[in-house]
């Protein structure tokens, strides 16, 4: 019989993990250009060492980066920690862009004026055999720095109010019925289970919560929250507070005095015809021409499903891109987009108290080179970023240069993983240079990741992308005639036509993917 008992065990293993600096350069990696310069904002707000290009202090070099970047290196690696290896797919990834991109090595040949590649150079690092810190008096500089009486001449800088101090904030929905219901002469108790009510709405306007449970957490009388739903029901804009798509749109119909009409009848008893458009039938039905159904119909139309949608909707996306991919003669031009980032280099005072001859302390030494580790670290994954990206929009530049000369109709099937291995860099890297980023091309603006499409088998045996596809059988229902709309199976019998090897399961996918109705529903019976 065996016992279990403890026992220590001492072996050496290999272990791949991440460390802070490739964390770091991961995250810079998959930011865009807003977020890198907020990044970038806070990095200089935290790091002394760092500081923006317009301001008193000498530029940093990328061949003074890499430079500084192998000293570190070697540091690291004589006092034995030296593993950089990262763990998981994800991870290696990560790695391989950060330490095995022959790009951000000065290797690429393809590079253009867009952006600058960091190179090594032997005559650099042999200038700085010695460590640079033992020279430097931080103690001194600290105290006198750190002094309560000490103030930099152009540290005098009077704040003033942002501008965003004077800038309204946006009407939500809940504000605007608080606004009509303060107004409103209603018993405390009714007032109260209307102010929970406008808690419980929806984006839409809708009311999901049902009132029994507003009853009981309100500690009040299921009639006081009816009274105080109907209370909601009468604010602006009309048909908030409704319980479904059919509430609501009664509830407009009242506020036009247009109770017990066609229009009113035809939402009350017969919603189901009027969404499978069987317009036909629901003059049959309700005995009236088909004229006033149509009419109804019409007015109908004009009614809002979701009133609370003009209060929380955020309007139009502002979109700004990180690339620009212009065309010069024949030739296409990649030019990355850092109007507005902070150019980034170290803080001149540092750079001159290296003259100085007095030991420091020690604890003020780590720090300081700490920070200037940081500070070099964030330059080098910049600077990385903009590599990596570049490669990418060339790779695709070269792929899709029918779409950049013709259009949409012309894109072609890509895939990161044929992207990554033609960069050499792992997919996960291309995944997250293209994440959340736009491109402006002479077809208008478009995210990176828009070009990127799986193939689907095509004419002749070539490959014809997903999303071509989907515009062809969007294509199809928008031609069809509406009063014999195209089944799932004539649609996959166009595109087998046209060489598009797809079965009928595969229309009907893309169908439902781009929200359109099915065959019966589309159908419109006169």
């Amino acid at each position: 019989m065996s016992s279990l008992s403890q026992r220590l065990h001492l072996g050496v293993q290999q272990k791949q993990i991440l460390t802070p600096g490739l964390v770091q350069m991961v995250t810079v990696l998959q930011l865009n250009r807003m977020e890198l310069k907020d990044m970038i904002v806070n990095e200089i707000a935290e790091n002394p060492v760092l500081e923006e290009a317009a301001e008193s202090g000498e530029e940093l070099t990328p061949a003074e980066v890499q430079a500084m970047l192998e000293r570190e290196r070697d540091a690291n690696s004589n006092d034995g920690a030296n593993s950089t290896h990262v763990e998981g797919t994800e991870s290696a990834g990560a790695f391989e862009s950060a330490d095995g991109d022959s790009s951000l090595e000065g290797g690429s040949g393809d590079n253009t004026d867009s952006s600058s590649v960091v190179s090594s150079t032997s005559e650099e690092a042999s200038k700085t055999e010695t460590d640079s810190f033992e020279q430097i008096d931080f103690g001194s500089f600290f105290d006198d720095y750190l002094d309560p009486g000490y103030k930099s001449p152009s540290s005098e800088v009077v704040e003033k109010p942002s501008f965003e101090t004077f800038l309204s904030s946006p009407v939500t929905l809940a504000d605007h019925l608080q606004s009509q219901l303060s107004v409103m002469v209603l018993p405390d108790s009714v007032r109260q289970a209307a102010n929970s009510i406008i808690g419980n709405l929806e984006e839409s306007g809708y009311l999901t919560t049902p009132l029994e449970e507003i009853a009981v957490a309100e500690g009040l009388h299921l009639d006081r929250v009816r009274a105080g739903l109907k209370a909601v029901q009468s604010l602006d804009p009309t048909g908030v507070g409704a319980r479904n798509l059919r509430e609501c749109l009664l509830l407009q119909l009242e506020a036009r005095g247009c109770r017990d009409g066609v229009a009113w009848i035809i939402i009350h008893d017969h919603l189901k015809l009027l969404e499978m458009r069987h317009l036909s039938q629901l003059a049959k039905v309700m005995g009236r021409p088909a004229e006033h159904i149509q009419i109804a119909v019409n007015v109908i139309r004009h009614l809002d499903p979701a009133p609370g949608l003009r209060f929380s909707s955020g309007g139009a996306r502002q979109v700004e891109p990180d690339v620009y991919i212009s065309k010069d003669g024949e030739d296409y031009v990649i030019t990355l987009n850092d109007d507005d980032i902070p150019q980034l280099r170290l803080n001149g005072e540092y750079k001159r108290m290296v003259d100085r001859e007095q030991e420091p302390n020690k604890d003020v030494r780590n720090y300081v080179k700490e920070r200037y580790a940081s500070a070099l670290q964030l330059i080098k994954n910049i600077e990385q970023r903009k590599q990596t990206i570049l490669r990418v929009c060339q790779s695709i530049v070269r792929r899709q240069g029918d779409f950049l000369e013709f259009g949409i109709d012309h894109l072609k099937p890509m895939m990161i993983k044929e992207v990554a291995e033609e960069i050499g860099v792992h997919p996960s890297t291309v995944s997250r240079a293209v994440a959340s980023k736009y491109t402006h091309t002479p077809q208008g603006v478009f995210e990176l990741r828009y070009f990127f499409s799986e193939a689907v088998q095509g004419p002749s045996g070539s490959a014809t992308p997903l999303l071509i596809v989907k515009r062809r059988v969007k294509k199809m229902i928008e031609d069809e005639n509406s009063a014999h709309p195209l089944t799932d199976e004539q649609i996959t019998a166009r595109l087998q036509a046209e060489g598009i090897q797809v079965t009928r399961r595969t229309v009907a996918k893309y169908r439902e993917d781009m929200k359109i109705p099915s065959t019966h529903q589309r159908r419109v019976r006169a």
